[in-house]
């Protein structure tokens, strides 16, 4: 009997720890809250320094003067957007909601007991995590409410900021220079495997980018990155013109391939032509393009076209770099899975209609 009740409060307080809230639904949210403060931040910043190349602006002209100080506003609240955006992702009464954005700055600032190294957005997402299930729980359960929901929040957050997240921001961190390493020791082998895993994550309802940031992922491991989530978004977009149109080439071109999951569990062999292109993509990126980018543009592809600025940002605004961006993450990803597509098309793996979006 102690038992059902006990799934009964669970269910009552909409406390579910699942796959699904847990490996889809919260990534998917953190990685909003990554992008409306972290993403957004450093994107203004990089217009406003990029701007005093402008004849007749300079670092204090105004307006550069602006962008770059709301730029980096932004960026520097990336634990309380981070920390919103995964309580709400948990479903959290509005004391909880409110009170994850002091527990997702704890989660992304604190270090830990012998271990000097922030938390960071993995850090964040752990302290909002625990923070908002305990505040869930006590939420409306006293007359004192306004009190012991946002306190019970706090003091979880808290906790776990300082005891967890410095831990897991670590292990991050160190198995994102792991990955780093290896690309540089094997450039062809972890151009492939980076360029297909973060583009099926990409694809899958999980968070690229967030994953790519959490490993604070740079160098030639995040340009493969790039190379494969662009191969995913603008293969997609190219195969699925005849389904789609030209609101499918923009859908999934500058917003998400996430939308042919549905798709793809119906009809597995869609998948391949866009995978295969980031197999192909991936070391050209790390071995003849010496292609680069920051752990903010990795996982972002073309949607927003975030990653190619991202790319700029990194390796520097020049038409040789415009190029390359043209030729690794938009044309040939583009000729490759149409290539594919079709040789797959003629022997029937591939029928018209299999990619067709509910738009």
């Amino acid at each position: 009997m102690p038992e059902k009740e006990n799934i009964g409060f669970f269910k009552r307080k909409d406390i579910e720890i699942s796959f699904k809230r847990y490996v889809q639904d919260a990534p998917s949210a953190m990685a909003l809250g990554l992008f409306a403060s972290l993403l957004i931040g450093l994107i203004f910043k990089t217009i406003g320094e990029q701007m005093v190349h402008i004849p007749g602006f300079t670092e204090k002209t105004w307006i550069v003067a602006f962008l770059i100080l709301v730029g980096k506003t932004a960026m520097e609240m990336m634990g309380p957007a981070i920390g919103v955006a995964v309580a709400w992702a948990l479903k959290s009464p509005p004391l909880v909601l409110f009170a994850s954005a002091a527990t997702g700055a704890m989660g992304a600032t604190f270090t830990g007991f012998g271990i000097d190294v922030f938390g960071g957005p993995a850090g964040a997402f752990v302290a909002v995590a625990v923070g908002a299930e305990f505040g869930k729980m006590v939420s409306r359960e006293t007359k004192v409410d306004i009190i012991v929901t946002p306190a019970v929040t706090l003091i979880m957050g808290g906790i776990a900021a300082k005891l967890i997240g410095p831990g897991v921001g670590w292990c991050m961190l160190k198995l994102g220079d792991s990955i780093k390493i290896a690309t540089e020791w094997q450039p062809f082998w972890f151009g492939i495997f980076i360029s297909v895993i973060v583009g099926l994550v990409l694809t899958a309802p999980i968070s690229s980018a967030a994953l790519c940031i959490m490993l604070s992922l740079s160098g030639l491991a995040a340009g493969a990155a790039t190379a494969g989530c662009c191969a995913q978004m603008v293969g997609f977009a190219v195969i699925s013109f005849r389904d789609n149109g030209i609101g499918g080439l923009v859908a999934q071109g500058i917003g998400t391939s996430m939308i042919q999951v549905s798709n793809i569990i119906k009809h597995p062999w869609i998948l391949l032509p866009p995978t295969l292109a980031a197999a192909i993509t991936g070391p050209i990126s790390t071995c003849l393009m010496h292609m680069t980018n920051n752990s903010a543009g990795a996982g972002m592809g073309t949607s927003g076209l975030v990653g190619q600025i991202m790319t700029l940002t990194d390796m520097g605004f020049t038409g040789d770099v415009f190029v390359k961006i043209l030729i690794l993450q938009i044309a040939l990803p583009a000729v490759l899975s149409y290539i594919i597509y079709e040789i797959m098309r003629k022997r029937g793996l591939i029928k018209d209609g299999d990619m067709k979006l509910e738009m």
